[in-house]
């Protein structure tokens, strides 16, 4: 009966979600519920058997242990009655409002008291289930408010989450509309991490032992020590947010464009990642050698491992050799040989002189690639056009892939297939359209990169040590072949053709005079201008040749 209160056995229940919710900030702590509560216990003279408390989501089933309780102990007959703040802090889903619904109607739970009304068995069933109904319709539309906004976020380019090393988090935006940010502090100092990695001379372990005694990367998400570790190294290297994609959430094969400031491109990313191991483990390395990690047997395509070897004389000298031989990881049986470094360093340098230019001849393309450039620059604008056109058109074809999903005329797997692939493309034309000015800006810096190591190259690897050979040959390429100890460079396109001009530039310069005023220079220019075999080579347009900034600034 409604006026026998001091007969019932109250349970005080109170809880708040961990997710904190616009709304969900405006409910009191559970201290503040739990007091109310006993408050009105104490006003109303309540028998008060137990209070139960805890701070978990009411959106599913079964989730909430203290809730559970607090049922089984009215099924038990310990308790009859129920004091809460709110009537939403007990049920937020269907399964757990019908709970205390059929409890109340049956007569099982006979009071249920919150701050602004009180709930008896023999009340309206349909104001109990209103009240009950909104806190669990306020649950859904939360949900899809969340998921909906989650969605915007991805779309727009921001990834929800920590920002990685080099990159924050901004703090002054309107919620919901956060950005990544470049962390100037950090971010020269990750990317000149990159720039270390991507010479070939180090691995992630080095990398660590550098970045944390000689660049100074710290690690700003550290609860403990602020030093960077062989796990944040290697997370640093494989992540692709760094040039500029990432993948939400992770697993799900669904691809975004960032709109961040990417780090590296995306073939510094692959190259960073065949360094790596194809397996994607970092080899660690015991021993420094020039050539290891970028030559494969040309037998059975096993990786080319180095050993070192020592002679010990009986005058008390010391010989080093260093034998360069098939790892026979593919094949146990491999008949190939090892060779010597000294037989690599030959060869080496024999491909380095082909490729050797005169520094007038570095002039006189420079030159000549400016001219080009401005050229280039003139079509620029129907280039976007054509990628404009290709990405809107895509754009089209995402849009007819979900208005026939809708229809049901395709099912979830091949949508989720077709989308996915379709995305790809969105985002490589994205890529494309936001990045052809800037590529075009820094044509010439990178050819001008790519005739400066033509004309050094040489010279700096026959005097370099074993870290200083190992980057210039990692310019070369980084999938050369060793068979029947020769050594064969896959070098890339635009330095076969910076080596059949260097030829040709060299019997020009050879048939002249060696150059001693002016005057005689700009002949010798005229002469590669008049020169019908120079123009066909060079109108290949050698481009550029990706060499690191590192590697030339010496």
């Amino acid at each position: 009966m409604k006026n026998t209160k001091n007969s019932i056995r109250y349970i005080i229940y109170a809880r708040r979600s961990i997710e904190k919710t616009d709304k969900e900030d405006k409910v009191v702590s559970i201290e503040s519920q739990i007091k109310e509560c006993r408050d009105m216990a104490v006003e109303h003279g309540l028998n008060v058997v137990k209070t139960l408390q805890e701070a978990k989501s009411a959106k599913e089933p079964y989730r909430r242990v203290e809730f559970q309780k607090m049922i089984e102990m009215i099924q038990k007959g310990q308790a009859d009655g129920i004091l809460c703040w709110k009537m939403d802090r007990l049920a937020r889903n269907a399964v757990d409002e019908g709970t205390i619904k059929y409890l109340l109607q049956k007569g099982i739970i006979r009071n249920v008291k919150s701050t602004d009304r009180d709930w008896y068995p023999d009340d309206n069933v349909l104001l109990a289930s209103v009240e009950f109904g909104v806190a669990t319709q306020y649950s859904r539309d939360l949900s899809k408010h969340i998921k909906r906004g989650l969605r915007a976020r991805l779309e727009s380019g921001v990834r929800p989450s920590i920002a990685p090393l080099g990159y924050k988090n901004s703090k002054y935006h309107e919620k919901g509309k956060e950005e990544i940010l470049v962390d100037e502090e950090r971010f020269p100092l990750v990317r000149k991490v990159f720039d270390l990695m991507l010479t070939g001379a180090y691995n992630p372990f080095e990398l660590t032992r550098i970045a944390n005694e000689t660049i100074g990367l710290t690690n700003k998400h550290a609860y403990t020590s602020t030093k960077i570790n062989k796990t944040n190294m290697y997370r640093i290297l494989v992540n692709p947010f760094y040039y500029g994609v990432f993948e939400f959430p992770a697993g799900s094969g669904e691809w975004y464009q960032g709109k961040h400031k990417p780090m590296i491109t995306k073939d510094e990313y692959d190259k960073i990642q065949f360094l790596l191991g194809r397996a994607g483990k970092a080899k660690p390395k015991t021993h420094s050698f020039a050539f290891t990690g970028m030559i494969r047997c040309g037998s059975c395509g096993a990786c080319i491992t180095a050993e070192e070897k020592f002679k010990h004389q009986q005058n008390g000298n010391v010989h080093r050799y260093v034998y360069y031989h098939c790892t026979k990881r593919l094949d146990a049986n491999c008949q190939e040989k090892a060779v010597r470094e000294e037989v690599l360093d030959k060869e080496i340098l024999e491909f380095l002189a082909r490729i050797e230019i005169p520094k007038l001849f570095h002039e006189w393309a420079i030159e000549t690639m400016k001219d080009m450039h401005e050229n280039e620059k003139v079509d620029r604008n129907s280039v976007i056009a054509i990628k404009r056109n290709e990405y809107d058109k895509v754009v089209e074809r995402l849009d007819t892939l979900l208005e026939i999903r809708m229809a049901n005329e395709i099912n979830a797997d091949d949508y989720q297939k077709k989308k996915s692939e379709l995305e790809q493309q969105k985002i490589i034309l994205s890529g494309y359209i936001d990045d052809i000015d800037q590529r075009i800006n820094n044509w010439i810096e990178e050819v001008e990169a790519s005739l400066s190591f033509a004309e050094k190259a040489k010279t700096e690897f026959a005097n370099g040590d074993a870290n200083r050979k190992k980057e210039l040959f990692g310019v070369l390429g980084y999938n050369h072949t060793l068979k029947a100890g020769k050594l064969s460079i896959a070098t890339q396109k635009p330095l076969l053709i910076i080596e059949k001009a260097a030829n040709l530039a060299k019997s020009i310069s050879d048939r002249l005079e060696p150059p001693k005023s002016l005057a005689e220079q700009g002949r010798i220019k005229q002469k590669y201008s008049k020169n019908d075999q120079m123009w066909r080579c060079w109108e290949s347009n050698p481009g550029a040749i990706g060499i690191s900034r590192t590697v030339l600034r010496r």
